[in-house]
C-alpha cells in the first residue's frame, strides 16, 4: 500500500540517482530509432539556478522525456559556458579579498590557472541544481566551452573565417567597460534610468557673426568634437552650413555640416558631433570624412589628445571642469534637469563609454544572408511565429560583430604578431611560426594577441562543436542538425542568430529545425523580478517548499503563447495539490483492488462508465501528444489537469464506487482492471511534466506494475498510442447526462443559496427514452452526489421549482420550501447592480487611452483581468435571476 502522502524531499534525490544509474538519460542504441536532439543553452559556469533557468530547462526536459518515451533516440546534451567576464570577475574579487592582489600581480598564466582551479571547485553548482529540477540530460556527454574539443573547434573557425576574409581587424567604436578595461557586448550593457542634466553650450561662429547652441549630457566629450551638424531642411542654419565654429577650450575651428541625423524640432536643432565617443556621431563622421579624436584611455581618463590641464583626469572630474570653463567663458547658456537612460556594465556597474579601439570583427552581414534565407524558406521555424519578425529585423540590419575582448579568461585569439606588427593567424603557434619564418626569410620572435574571444563566438558553435565537429563523429552524423532549441527572446540576436550564421557556414545545414521562444517569468502582479524590488523567487526554495513537480507543472501550464508568466506561490501550491489528488486517487484504487489484468483489452469493456473513461483517456492521450509535438506546453498541461483532476479523480472515481463495492463480480473486476489501465496511461502522459511523483507511483504500485510487461522505469516506458476506435459515443452521452445533471444541479443550489443540508427532490420533466433509462438506472448515484431526497419523474415543472436543461433533458429542483424566493431575487438584483457599477468603473479606465498608455503594463493587465472576472460573476448572477423568474 502507498504511503499516505508523497514526500518529495526523500523521493526526488533517490529517484534521480536511480535514473542516472540506469543509463536511461542516454539515447537508445537502436539504429532504427529516429534521432531527436536538443542542446542545452549553456548556463554560465558561475551561475546559480534562477527562475528563468527553471522555466527554460523544465520545457526542454518535458520535450526530451516525451520524445524518449515515443521511442526516439532522444539526446539532451548539457554543458556550461566559460562566461569570460563573469568568471574573471569572480576570481579577481576572490584575489582582492584573500590577499589584496590583482590579476596583474599574478601574471596571465598563473591567473588563468587560478580560474581553472576555481572552476574545478565551484563550477558545477548549476549542474547539480539542474538535477534537482529533474533535468534528464545525458551527463556522460557534458561539455564546457573551454574544453579541449571545443577550443580546437573555435580555433579552426577563427582561422577559416580569417582566411576567407570574414574576420578582420579594424578600428571602430565599441561598448567599453572602464572597470574591466574591455569591450563588452550589447547584452552585457544595462540601460539604467538616472537623473542628469542637459548642458547648453554656445559655440561662437569663426567669423564672429554669432553663435550656435548645442546641448549635451556628457560635457567632457566636447573636447573631442570635430563638427556641428544641422538638418539640411532647417531654415535657421542654411546660411551657416559650410562655415565653422571655434571650439571653446580647445580653440580649434570645426565645420558646420548638413546631415539627416539632427532633429530640427529638438532643442536648438544643432548637434555637436564627437565621432570617437558616440555611435551615431561615428556614422555621421564616416559620411562626412570627419577627423576622429579619442580623448580617453582604457580607464576612461583623459589622454594626451585633451588640453594639458585635463590630461589624467577621470571623465567625471573632467566633466565638472569643462562646465566650469564654459561658465567662466560666458558660454554656458542653460542647465536643464533631465531623467535619461545611461548604459552601464551589467557586471561592473560603471557607466559604459563608446570607445574607439582596434578590435577583431566578423563580417556578420555576409554570414547573415544564408541565415535569413533559411528562416524565410522554413528550414528553421520560430514558435511563436511572430518572433521571426524580430529575427529578420535584426539580421537585415546587422553590423560587423566585434569578437575580441580585453580579458585573460577565454579563448585566446590565434593570431601572432611579427616584429613589424604583421599578424599570422593559424590554429597553432607552430604553424604561425612556420608561416612567419617563411615570410621574413629567417626565424623571428612572435607575440600572441593578448585578447580573448567574445563568449558568444564559442557558444555560437555550440550545436555542432559539442557533437564533435570538426571531426566527423557518429554523434554529429546522427544528431545534427538538432531538432528544437528552447531559449529566451532576449538572446535571439546574441545567440540564436550567431548559431544560425556559424552553423550554416561551417556545416551547410541549419543548427536546429525549430526555435521555441519561452516566456518571461514575472511576479504574481506581473512585475519584472529584481533583487532591488525584493520580489525574486528562488526556484530551489520553491522546490524545497513544494517539490520539483509542482514547480515544473506550474511553469509548463503557464507557458502558452503569451510573453509573460505571472508566477505566484498560490499557483504552485495548487499544482502540488493536483499531485496529491492523483496520489490519493491511486491509493483509493489500491484499496479497492484495482490491478492490471493479464491481457486486458480496453476495447472490450462493457460498463458504460468504463467505456466512457477509456474514451476520455484516448482523447486526452491524443490531445497531449499533439500539443507536446507542437511545443504546446500550456495546452498539454490543460488537457492533463482537466482529465486527471475532473474526469478521473472527481468523476470516474466517484461514479465507479457502486461498481467497485457492488455485488456484480464481473462488473467489479472489469472496473478494477479499467481503473488500473487508466492510471497506467495517466502516469505515462503526466511523466514528462511531473516526473518524480509519476515514477514513484509507477514503481510503488506493485499490483499495478507487476504485470506491465514493460519492465524498468516509467521514464523509458512506451508512450500511449491509443486508437480512435476506443471512443464510444453512446457511453459518452450516458455519462455526460449523469455528470451534467449533478453539476448543473449543484450550480443551481449554490447560485440560489440553497442550504447544504436541504434535500429537495430532483424532478425529471422531459427526456428521451434513452435518457430516462440512464437516469432510472443511476438514480441512487445522482441522489447521493446531488444531495437530493429522490429522483422523481413528473410531467411538468411545478410552481416554486427551478428548471434547468442538460443534454436536451429538462430537470427541476423544487427549492421554494428551502429559500425565500422574493428575498433571494432582491439579493441577486442588488448584487447585479453593484457589479454593473464596478464593470462601468473598470471599463472607463480601460477605455481611457491616457490611462492605458501611462499606467504600468502590469496595472493595465490587472484591470483587464478584474473586468473579465466581474463580467463572469455578473453573468452567473443574472443566470440565477433568470432561473428564479422561471420559478414564478
Amino acid at each position: 500500500m502507498l504511503d499516505k502522502t508523497f514526500d518529495p524531499k526523500t523521493a526526488e534525490p533517490r529517484l534521480y540517482e536511480a535514473w542516472e544509474k540506469s543509463g536511461g538519460f542516454a539515447p537508445t542504441d537502436d539504429p532504427n530509432a529516429e534521432p531527436f536532439s536538443i542542446v542545452i543553452p549553456p548556463p554560465n559556469v558561475t551561475g546559480s539556478l534562477h527562475i528563468g533557468h527553471a522555466l527554460n530547462n523544465t520545457l526542454q526536459d518535458v520535450l526530451i522525456r516525451f520524445e524518449r518515451m515515443r521511442g526516439k533516440a532522444a539526446l539532451w546534451l548539457p554543458g556550461t559556458d566559460h562566461a569570460g567576464i563573469a568568471t574573471q570577475m569572480v576570481v579577481e574579487r576572490q584575489l582582492a579579498q584573500s590577499g589584496n592582489l590583482s590579476r596583474r600581480d599574478l601574471g596571465r598564466d598563473d591567473f588563468v590557472a587560478k580560474v581553472w582551479e576555481w572552476k574545478a571547485q565551484s563550477g558545477g553548482t548549476i549542474v547539480n541544481q539542474l538535477k534537482r529540477l529533474g533535468a534528464s540530460c545525458d551527463w556522460s556527454r557534458e561539455r564546457f566551452t573551454l574544453d579541449e574539443g571545443l577550443s580546437a573547434a573555435v580555433r579552426k573557425v577563427f582561422v577559416q573565417l580569417h582566411k576567407q576574409k570574414l574576420i578582420y581587424r579594424d578600428k571602430r567604436l565599441v561598448n567599453w567597460d572602464p572597470h574591466f578595461q574591455t569591450a563588452i557586448s550589447d547584452l552585457e550593457v544595462e540601460a539604467r534610468e538616472v537623473d542628469g542634466h542637459f548642458w547648453h553650450f554656445a559655440y561662437p561662429l569663426e567669423d564672429g557673426s554669432g553663435e550656435i547652441v548645442v546641448a549635451t549630457t556628457r560635457p567632457e566629450t566636447m573636447l573631442a568634437d570635430t563638427a556641428v551638424a544641422v538638418h539640411p531642411s532647417d531654415e535657421r542654419y542654411k546660411a551657416v552650413v559650410g562655415k565653422a565654429v571655434r571650439l571653446p577650450i580647445v580653440n580649434r575651428p570645426i565645420p558646420i555640416i548638413a546631415d539627416e541625423y539632427p532633429d530640427p524640432g529638438k532643442g536648438s536643432g544643432a548637434v555637436k558631433i564627437t565621432p570617437a565617443h558616440d555611435f551615431n556621431d561615428f556614422m555621421v563622421g564616416k559620411r562626412h570624412n570627419l577627423p576622429v579624436i579619442n580623448i580617453f584611455d582604457d580607464f576612461a581618463r583623459l589622454n594626451d589628445n585633451a588640453p594639458p590641464e585635463y590630461r589624467g583626469l577621470d571623465r567625471f572630474e573632467a566633466r565638472r571642469k569643462v562646465v566650469e570653463a564654459f561658465e567662466a567663458l560666458g558660454l554656458l547658456r542653460e542647465i536643464e534637469k533631465t531623467r535619461h537612460t545611461v548604459p552601464h556594465g551589467d557586471r561592473s556597474g560603471v557607466v559604459v563609454e563608446p570607445y574607439l579601439t582596434d578590435q577583431w570583427y566578423v563580417a556578420a552581414e555576409v554570414l547573415a544572408k544564408p541565415a535569413i534565407k533559411a528562416v524565410e524558406e522554413g528550414d528553421t521555424v520560430f514558435v511563436p511565429k511572430n518572433w521571426e519578425k524580430t529575427y529578420f529585423e535584426w539580421m537585415r540590419n546587422i553590423q560587423p560583430w566585434c569578437v575580441s575582448r580585453q580579458l585573460w579568461w577565454g579563448h585566446r585569439i590565434p593570431a601572432w604578431y611579427g616584429p613589424d606588427g604583421r599578424a599570422f593567424v593559424e590554429e597553432t603557434e607552430a604553424e604561425a611560426q612556420k608561416k612567419a619564418d617563411e615570410h621574413y626569410g629567417r626565424p623571428v620572435a612572435l607575440k600572441q594577441d593578448e585578447d580573448v574571444l567574445d563568449t558568444w563566438f564559442s557558444s555560437g558553435l555550440w550545436p555542432f562543436s559539442t557533437l564533435g565537429w570538426p571531426e566527423k563523429t557518429s554523434d554529429l552524423a546522427r544528431f545534427y542538425p538538432t531538432h528544437t532549441l528552447i531559449t529566451g527572446f532576449d538572446i535571439i540576436f546574441f545567440w540564436v542568430a550567431r548559431m544560425m550564421m556559424q552553423g550554416l557556414h561551417f556545416t551547410g545545414q541549419v543548427p536546429f529545425k525549430r526555435v521555441f521562444i519561452n516566456a518571461l517569468v514575472r511576479d504574481a502582479e506581473g512585475k519584472k523580478m529584481s533583487k532591488s524590488k525584493g520580489n525574486v523567487m528562488d526556484p530551489l526554495e520553491l522546490v524545497d517548499d513544494y517539490g520539483a513537480d509542482a514547480l515544473r507543472f506550474t511553469l509548463t501550464a503557464m507557458s502558452g503563447q503569451a510573453r509573460d508568466i505571472k508566477l505566484s506561490r498560490q499557483r504552485i501550491e495548487g499544482y502540488r495539490n493536483f499531485g496529491t489528488k492523483l496520489w490519493n486517487a491511486t491509493r483509493f484504487c489500491q484499496m479497492n483492488g484495482c490491478a492490471r489484468a493479464e491481457g486486458f483489452d480496453p476495447a472490450a469493456v462493457k460498463a458504460p462508465l468504463n467505456r466512457w473513461i477509456v474514451g476520455e483517456t484516448t482523447r486526452t492521450a491524443q490531445a497531449v501528444t499533439a500539443a507536446l509535438a507542437d511545443c504546446g506546453f500550456g495546452e498539454a498541461s490543460e488537457h492533463l489537469y482537466r482529465f486527471i483532476w475532473n474526469q478521473f479523480c472527481d468523476w470516474y472515481v466517484e461514479l465507479a464506487k457502486p461498481l467497485l463495492q457492488g455485488d456484480d463480480a464481473a462488473a467489479r473486476a472489469e472496473t478494477q482492471a479499467t481503473a488500473a489501465w487508466v492510471l497506467d496511461v495517466i502516469l505515462k502522459l503526466l511523466h514528462p511534466v511531473m516526473p518524480f511523483i509519476t515514477e514513484e507511483l509507477w514503481l510503488s504500485t506493485a499490483d499495478l506494475g507487476a504485470r506491465r510487461g514493460e519492465g524498468g522505469y516509467l521514464m523509458t516506458a512506451r508512450w500511449p498510442d491509443l486508437p480512435e476506435s476506443l471512443i464510444d459515443a453512446g457511453a459518452d452521452a450516458e455519462v455526460a447526462l449523469i455528470i451534467a445533471a449533478i453539476t448543473e444541479g449543484r450550480s443551481v443550489r449554490q447560485g440560489l443559496n440553497v442550504p447544504p443540508s436541504a434535500q429537495p427532490a430532483l424532478l425529471v420533466v422531459e427526456t428521451t427514452a434513452a435518457q430516462r433509462g440512464v437516469l432510472e438506472a443511476n438514480a441512487a448515484l445522482v441522489q447521493r452526489l446531488l444531495r437530493v431526497s429522490e429522483v422523481r419523474f413528473v410531467d411538468a415543472v411545478p410552481a416554486g421549482a427551478i428548471p434547468y436543461v442538460v443534454e436536451g433533458a429538462t430537470l427541476a429542483l423544487p427549492v421554494a420550501d428551502f429559500i425565500d424566493i422574493a428575498a433571494e431575487r432582491a439579493r441577486l438584483t442588488k448584487e447585479v447592480g453593484s457589479l454593473t457599477g464596478e464593470i462601468a468603473k473598470i471599463s472607463g479606465k480601460l477605455n481611457n487611452a491616457d490611462f492605458v498608455s501611462r499606467a504600468p503594463e502590469e496595472v493595465v493587465e490587472e484591470n483587464r483581468e478584474r473586468l473579465a472576472e466581474t463580467q463572469a460573476a455578473k453573468a452567473r448572477l443574472e443566470e440565477a435571476l433568470a432561473r428564479l423568474g422561471a420559478a414564478g
